[in-house]
């Protein structure tokens, strides 16, 4: 079987790792051939790196960030919270037991920036998060509910690790919208970190 034959192969098998790691190994001119084992520690290594790799790019844009941010190009001089009790949240060990982590502070003092940043650790952390705007979730759920399928996002939500609201108390919404966003947060209540 051909070079070619053997990565269409693993390609339709969803190996694509292996895919690239067999062509690489095939360009690579060796002066003894490599032993069975060899390929094979190489291929799976190789295979393992691009299934993380998918996942984690995966896992970045179904938690739906308004942008890409992260605590090294955060200016901690604009903000009174200390880094070293920011930086051990990192760790999303809060997540571990569903606390709750609530950032309060005026206009451009960096919260949406904080909560991007922390969430996206914690994806690296191989943490299922999802963000959301409050008023755009509340329309959200105004919109589930008209259409007879209330429950289904408190469903999806519930596998999270957390959700992150921003933006909560900014723009008004109305009472009908208050009570759905309430009854959401209180079905994730000590099952995420919302």
């Amino acid at each position: 079987m051909s070079c070619i034959d053997r990565i269409a192969q693993l390609k339709s098998l969803q190996l694509y790792g292996m895919a690239a790691a067999w062509s690489e190994l095939h360009a690579e001119k060796p002066r003894q051939p490599p032993a069975p084992e060899a390929w094979l520690a190489r291929l799976i290594e190789t295979e393992q790196q691009d299934r993380q790799t998918r996942s984690l790019r995966y896992q970045l844009k179904a938690a739906k960030f308004p942008i890409h941010r992260d605590l090294a190009a955060f200016d901690w001089a604009e903000t009174p919270l200390p880094q070293s009790q920011i930086e051990q949240l990192v760790s999303s060990s809060f997540m571990e037991t569903a606390h709750n982590l609530i950032l309060v502070g005026g206009t451009g003092t960096g919260k949406t920036h904080l909560a991007t940043a922390l969430g996206i650790a914690a994806i690296h952390r191989n943490k299922r998060i999802r963000f959301f705007n409050a008023v755009d979730l509340v329309n959200q759920l105004e919109k589930e509910k008209q259409l007879g399928n209330a429950g289904n996002l408190a469903k999806q939500l519930v596998q999270m690790d957390a959700v992150i609201l921003d933006e909560l108390g900014y723009l008004p919404f109305p009472a009908s919208g208050g009570a759905l966003l309430f009854h959401l947060i209180s079905q994730l209540y000590e099952k995420t970190s919302p």
